[in-house]
Formats: C-alpha cells, sequence, structure tokens
C-alpha cells in the first residue's frame, strides 16, 4: 500500500474513532496536550458525517507530521466543508509547515488567514496566532523563526507593509531578530513602492537593535539613496562596508552607477565607474548598461556610444541589454540608419532580437512618417516567426489606421488574438482613433461599445481620441457633451482634452466655437492659450493667433515652443517678419531660448524679402548672445546675399563659419556656385561685361575638393544649367558624363536644364536624344522641357528656311 493512500486511511480512521488516545509530543499544541477525549454523544445523530472535534483534527494533524503536503491539504478539506478552524489548529499546521521548511505552503496559508481575517470571517487576529506560538515554544527556536518571516514575507507581499513592520518590530521586542533576507524583501519592495524615507527609517532602527546587514542590504541602501536624490551618501555606505569587513560585489557597484545615470548624472556615473575599473572591482556589463541607457534617456547619444566602445576596448563583451538601450537613443532621436546599423551588428554577432528592441525601430519608423515601412518590417519579422507582443501590433495598428487601412487593422486584431496576444485598451483606442481619423465617427463609436461591453475602461486618452475626432469633424455639440458623459463615467477632462477641442473646432472651421469654449473655461492655463494660438494658425487668422500671444506674452507667460514656432511659420509665410522677430524678441526677454529651427525661418523670411539688413542685425543679435550658428544658418545667409548680387559679403561669411569650425555642406557650396554663375549669366548679356567671367567658380569647385565634399545630384544640375545659360555647352555636357560616372542619376531638373539649352541654340536633334533617354527611365518631361522643344524645332526651322 502507498504512503499516500495509507495517509488517507488513516485520515478516515482517525473522523470515525472520536476515543482516540490523546498523545504528548513536542511539536504538539497546548490545547491538544490538556485535551480530554471526546464522547459519542458530541456528533449529532441525524448527520450522517458530522464535523470532527478540534481534537480530532489536532490528532489527525500530528499523525500527518511527516506528510506536511497531506496536512495542510486536510486542513483545506475541512475548511471547504464548512468546519470552523480554531487558533490551535492553524497554529498546529503551522509549525508542520515551518518544520519541513515550505516557504511557498506557508506563504499560501498565510494568505488565506489575511484574506478571511479582513472579510470578518476569522475568529481571532492573524497576530494572535503568533502569541499562542510563543507560548509553545523556544523564542529560538528555528521553525519559529521560519513562521515569523514566512508572515513578514506574505504581508510585504500583499503590499501591507506597516503590518509588517508592526509585526517586525513586535518579534524584536520578544527578543527575536528577523532574518536579514526577510528585512532586505521588506525593504527591497518600500523601496521599489516609493516608501524610501520609510525603508532607510526601519533600516536604522533594526541596526540599532544588533540587525547585520549584508551585501544585498546595502545594495538596497544604496539604490534607495539614490532615489532620494542624496547621491554622495553612498560613498559613506561604501565606506561603512569596508570597516565591517563586507566586500562590495558587482551589482553594489552597478547600483550606485545606476543610480548616478537615474538622476541625469550619467556623466558622474561613467566617471564612477572608471574610477572603480581602476580599483579593479568587479564590474559586471549591467554597469555599462546603465550608462549607455543614462546617456541615451539624456539624448546624449555621442557619448553613450563612446561608452559602447570603451566597454568592447575593455574586453567587455556587449549584451542585448547595451545593444537594445543604444538602438532606443537612436531611434528616440530619430537616426534610423544607425539603429539599423546597430541592429544589424547585434545580430551579426549571434545576438538575437527581440520585440522590445523591433518596437523601438517600427515605433521610429512611425514618426518618421513611414508607415508603410512599418507594415512592411512587420510582415517580414512576422514570417521569421520571432514573437510580437502587443506594443509592436499596436504600433502597426497605428501605421495601418495612418494609411487609412482601419480595416486591414480590425483583421490584424483577430489574429493578434489567435496568437494569444489579448487586446487591450491602448489598441482599442488606437482603432477608434484610426476610424476618427476617417471622419468615421459611427465606427468609431462602434469600437467604443464592443470595448465597454467587454469590460474595459476607456481611459483619458481614449476619450481624447474621441475629442479630436468629433471637434475635428465639426460636431462641435457632440464634443462639448462628451465632456459631461466622460466625468459621469468616473474621467475627469483634463487640459489635453480641452486643448484638442479648441485645436480641432478651429481646424474644422468651427473657429466661433471654439473661442467660446475657450471662455467658458475659468481656469486657462498656458497649454490652453497654446491651444488657441494654434488654432487661430489652423483657420489661417494669424493676426488673431498673434494677439492671443501678446496677450499671454503680456500676463508674463509665453505659449508653450510648439505654439510660438507654429506663429512664427506662419508669420514668415505670410512675410509679416517684423512680427516674427518680435516673437523671437518676445521669447528671449521671457528667458525662453528659441530653437536655432526658429531663428533659421525668420532669416530665411527676411532674406526671401531682400531685407539683409535685419537678416544681418538677427544673425548678429544672435552670435552676441551666446548662440552658435550652425551651417544651415550661415547657408541662408549666404543665399541672400548671393541672391542680392552680393558674392564677396557671401564668401566672407564662409570663411567666417570655417574659423569658427564649421564646416560648410554640399548645399553651401551649391548656393555659392549658383550666385557665381548667375553673376557669370549677368556679365555675358551686359554690354559692358559681355565675354567676361570670374575664376570664383573653379576655386569653389577646388575649395569642395579639398573639404572633401563631392557634388550632389542639384549641384551638379546648378552647374550644368549655368554653363548651358553661358553658352558653355561642351563643359556642360561634360560635367553630365561626370556626374553619371560619379553613380548619380541625372533628376527630370538635370534632364530639363540640358534639353532647354540645345534647343535654345537649335541643337534639337541632340535634345530629342536625351529626351528618348530620360523617357527610357521612366520620367515623364515636363511643361517646360515640352514648351523648349517646341521652341527649338520651330527655330530650326526659321534657320532651315533662311538658308
Amino acid at each position: 500500500m502507498s504512503m499516500r493512500l495509507r495517509a488517507f486511511n488513516l485520515f478516515f480512521k482517525t473522523i470515525h474513532k472520536p476515543n482516540l488516545t490523546p498523545f504528548s509530543h513536542p511539536f504538539a499544541s497546548t490545547a491538544l496536550a490538556h485535551s480530554t477525549p471526546p464522547s459519542f454523544s458530541d456528533a449529532t445523530p441525524s448527520t450522517p458525517l458530522s464535523h470532527p472535534s478540534t481534537l480530532h483534527v489536532l490528532q489527525t494533524l500530528h499523525r500527518l507530521h511527516h506528510l506536511p503536503v497531506l496536512a495542510l491539504s486536510f486542513l483545506n478539506h475541512l475548511h471547504r466543508t464548512g468546519f470552523p478552524h480554531t487558533l490551535s489548529t492553524y497554529a498546529a499546521i503551522t509549525k508542520i509547515l515551518a518544520f519541513w521548511n515550505l516557504p511557498r505552503k506557508l506563504d499560501s496559508l498565510f494568505h488565506d488567514l489575511i484574506t478571511l481575517s479582513k472579510h470578518h470571517r476569522l475568529p481571532f487576529h492573524p497576530l494572535q496566532l503568533f502569541e499562542t506560538l510563543f507560548q509553545d515554544m523556544d523564542h529560538h527556536n528555528l521553525y519559529l523563526l521560519r513562521a515569523f518571516d514566512g508572515f513578514v514575507k506574505t504581508c510585504v507581499g500583499l503590499n501591507m507593509f506597516d503590518e509588517a513592520i508592526d509585526f517586525l518590530f513586535q518579534t524584536r521586542r520578544r527578543g527575536i531578530v528577523p532574518d536579514v533576507l526577510t528585512c532586505n524583501f521588506l525593504f527591497n519592495r518600500l523601496v521599489e513602492h516609493g516608501e524610501v524615507d520609510k525603508a532607510l527609517a526601519i533600516y536604522e532602527q533594526l541596526k540599532r537593535f544588533g540587525f547585520r546587514p549584508n551585501c544585498y542590504t546595502y545594495t538596497i541602501v544604496i539604490k534607495a539613496l539614490c532615489k532620494k536624490g542624496d547621491l554622495m551618501q553612498p560613498v559613506c555606505v561604501f565606506e561603512e562596508m569596508e570597516r565591517v569587513g563586507i566586500t562590495p560585489n558587482s551589482y553594489c557597484y552597478a547600483a550606485y552607477i545606476e543610480g548616478l545615470c537615474n538622476n541625469h548624472r550619467s556623466d558622474l556615473g561613467y566617471e564612477v565607474l572608471q574610477a572603480f575599473r581602476k580599483g579593479n572591482a568587479p564590474l559586471e556589463v549591467y554597469a555599462y548598461v546603465a550608462v549607455v541607457r543614462g546617456f541615451c534617456n539624456e539624448m546624449k547619444l555621442d557619448e553613450a556610444r563612446g561608452v559602447f566602445d570603451d566597454m568592447e576596448r575593455q574586453g567587455v563583451v556587449p549584451d542585448v541589454f547595451v545593444y537594445s538601450a543604444l538602438i532606443h537613443g537612436y531611434c528616440k532621436g530619430h537616426n534610423l540608419l544607425k539603429a539599423l546599423d546597430l541592429h544589424d551588428e547585434m545580430i551579426s554577432r549571434g545576438l538575437k532580437s527581440n520585440c522590445v528592441i523591433v518596437s523601438y525601430i517600427l515605433r521610429c519608423l512611425g514618426k518618421i512618417g513611414m508607415p508603410l515601412e512599418v507594415v512592411d518590417q512587420f510582415k517580414e519579422l512576422k514570417e521569421s516567426g520571432m514573437f510580437l507582443d502587443g506594443v509592436v501590433y499596436n504600433i502597426v495598428f497605428d501605421a495601418l489606421c495612418k494609411l487609412g487601412k482601419v480595416e486591414d487593422a480590425i483583421v490584424m486584431s483577430e489574429d493578434m488574438k489567435s496568437k494569444g496576444v489579448a487586446l487591450d485598451v491602448k489598441h482599442y483606442t488606437t482603432l477608434i482613433n484610426g476610424y476618427c481619423l476617417q471622419g468615421d465617427l459611427v465606427n468609431g463609436f462602434r469600437v467604443f461599445k464592443e470595448m465597454s461591453d467587454k469590460g474595459f475602461k476607456p481611459d483619458i486618452v481614449t476619450y481624447n481620441v474621441l475629442a479630436t475626432g468629433l471637434s475635428r469633424n465639426g460636431h462641435a455639440c457632440e464634443a462639448l457633451k462628451l465632456l459631461d458623459y466622460m466625468e459621469s463615467q468616473g474621467v475627469k477632462p483634463n487640459t489635453t482634452t480641452h486643448k484638442l477641442i479648441i485645436e480641432g473646432l478651429c481646424s474644422a472651421g468651427k473657429v466661433l466655437e471654439a473661442r467660446a469654449h475657450f471662455n467658458s473655461l475659468e481656469d486657462k492655463s498656458v497649454e490652453i492659450y497654446s491651444a488657441m494660438v494654434n488654432g487661430y494658425c489652423e483657420a489661417n487668422l494669424v493676426k488673431k493667433s498673434y494677439e492671443i500671444f501678446l496677450k499671454l506674452s503680456n500676463q508674463g507667460n509665453l505659449a508653450n515652443d510648439a505654439s510660438c514656432f507654429k506663429l512664427l511659420t506662419k508669420l514668415c509665410l505670410t512675410g509679416d517678419t517684423e512680427k516674427a522677430v518680435m516673437l523671437l524678441e518676445r521669447m528671449l526677454l521671457s528667458n525662453v531660448k528659441p530653437s536655432i529651427k526658429m531663428f533659421s525661418k525668420v532669416l530665411s523670411a527676411l532674406c526671401q524679402a531682400g531685407d539683409m539688413e535685419s537678416a544681418l542685425s538677427l544673425f548678429n543679435s544672435f552670435v552676441l548672445r551666446g548662440f552658435t550658428p550652425d551651417v544651415i544658418m550661415y547657408t541662408i545667409m549666404i543665399n541672400g546675399y548671393c541672391r542680392m548680387n552680393c558674392l564677396q559679403v557671401a564668401y566672407d561669411l564662409l570663411q567666417d563659419m570655417k574659423r569658427r569650425g564649421i564646416k560648410p555642406d554640399v548645399i553651401t557650396y551649391t548656393v555659392l556656385l549658383d550666385g557665381n554663375l548667375k553673376a557669370n549669366l549677368r556679365r555675358c548679356v551686359s554690354p559692358r561685361g559681355k565675354g567676361k567671367r570670374t575664376s570664383s567658380v573653379s576655386s569653389t569647385l577646388r575649395d569642395m575638393e579639398q573639404m572633401e565634399i563631392n557634388p550632389d545630384v542639384v549641384c551638379y544640375t546648378v552647374l550644368i544649367d549655368g554653363h548651358m545659360k553661358t553658352n558653355d555647352f561642351q563643359e556642360a555636357i561634360s560635367l553630365f558624363d561626370k556626374m553619371i560616372d560619379s553613380g548619380l542619376e541625372p533628376n527630370t531638373v538635370t534632364y530639363t536644364a540640358l534639353v532647354s539649352g540645345l534647343c535654345n541654340k537649335g541643337h534639337v536633334e541632340k535634345a530629342v536624344i536625351l529626351l528618348n533617354e530620360m523617357s527610357s527611365k521612366g520620367m515623364t518631361p515636363d511643361v517646360h522641357i515640352i514648351s523648349a522643344l517646341k521652341r527649338g524645332i520651330i527655330k530650326a526651322r526659321r534657320v532651315k528656311f533662311h538658308n
């Protein structure tokens, strides 16, 4: 007969033999030791199988002492049949489980006790159980300590931190020092839940009671101090560890490095890493991961790459987490090419990609406006067999919705569910947004209803999507009704909600309704004013937008950066450069640093208007305020002076940018070449300057060569067009051939320049050859080429007729 079968037989015999003699055992409770055998009259005659008495249960538990799992099953069975367990029965099973060191079973038992106590279905408080154990057992009994530690861990696991702490100090008053592993579990969970001060206070108090931390304890303390922002105190912790003879391990060092990086001090984190390394401290790859991730979070991608290269020089092999952190950084910076190169390098080293890494790449593709590539990449990944989680699917849903293929996203959601990946609120919200983008509000609300029917509670993002959809489609009343409905569902509209409604109504031409909603808001934050600035810009009411901007500015506030940029762009487009300059000055007065892109916008507008005096004044003020112009700003200024035929000033600016260490690019040189070629053309047609040309084109090309800057298609096209217009056909054809030899493909503009030039001089046959070549490459001749060809044919006929 098997052990389990004998045990069950024993179980039934015990229930049906109530006159068994009580026994004495060092593990038996006092209740059992002092009990007397019950009589048969205890049972109710009308009940076929009455509950056994507490004494019988205690006796059975004693017999099952060597079968702890069965003992617990026996106890649970009685509970299910309605047996009223007492303090003594729970004490008995606790002793058995603690004796056999079954922490998971103890945790399950204590979890049930706490749950029953919360629902007032336990005839005693859980802490009374330990009072009983204190009475029955020696305070230094190993099994008792296991039970105490188990109860603390259960409370902590249920996030009942105050109860765990109270119990910890109650046991301490009885002379019991808690186990270091239990304390570490408590400290760590407190820190993870943001209770840093509480964790540190308990740590210090327990140390006064004789608690001895281990290396992991110190690691948690370092982590807690860093979370608190106290970045120097961990140094004292390392000193204390040295005093007590505990050697920090790699996790301990990494905790400090990560703490510095999480506080946006990745530079210091890297210095500390290097110092530890010089001291031969044990550093694992995770320390480098923390620094790389820190620099990426601060968008210091060059520094992150530097750490990556450094770890390789030190012989530390990058793992998938290092690659993941750096790829994530490049993707956040929209540097897709570097992200893809790094991903390829990772694969070539035998490391497997995963759904987290590919989600970074797919999201980057979506952000830079390549939704079709997102879908294509997803299909390839799916065919490769890689597990794709809900985050990846949601990115693809968003891409499909932007492509107007919401139905495809719906079909894909079914495929997703078949793969065992559940839909959540985010997925439904993306699908709703897809329908709203198409103006299909009926289906948008259908998905919203389906989501609610399936038990998903819409969040603020979902409601904001609906509010945007309604307002952008001109449904002002419905959008405002949605606000009331949100509140009735316990979701309060936030600033973003009102912002989206205002902007949406303006874009739908409902400016009066947007203004009315704006006026109805009592608390108008900067974001709300910014929304009105954006809204008026959307409705092309630039003057009103500027008025709102000024009103906010006069109150001592400023619209957000995005709104300022939007208004600035509109002012530049409408040629109102005076207000655009004023906007920049208001930003500077408010100690808000305008971006280089904003300065460049205004510079470009001034140069386009031919107001080089104001452009130079703005450029100089930019430099005087401590800003450094970039290659784009210099190129804008150079282009402006070239347009005004002030080539010497343009070349002076070129030399100035070189002195500042700013390398000109191919666009800068293209602008200069275009300016010189147009100057040559003016000389050719001028009676006084006929036949005179400058050597600036040649010197500029030599300068490009020295700077190792190769002409691109646009640059070659400018050169070809310039030489054709000055009747230098041979040089133009030579440049065309050189362009093709360098691997560049001429575009429609290049062919137009050549064909037009040839036709103007009557070389129609050569022009037709080029036109055929162009068509063979799939390029359609535009109206300019056709017009030039017609003029060339007519001109050739006239020449032939006169001959």
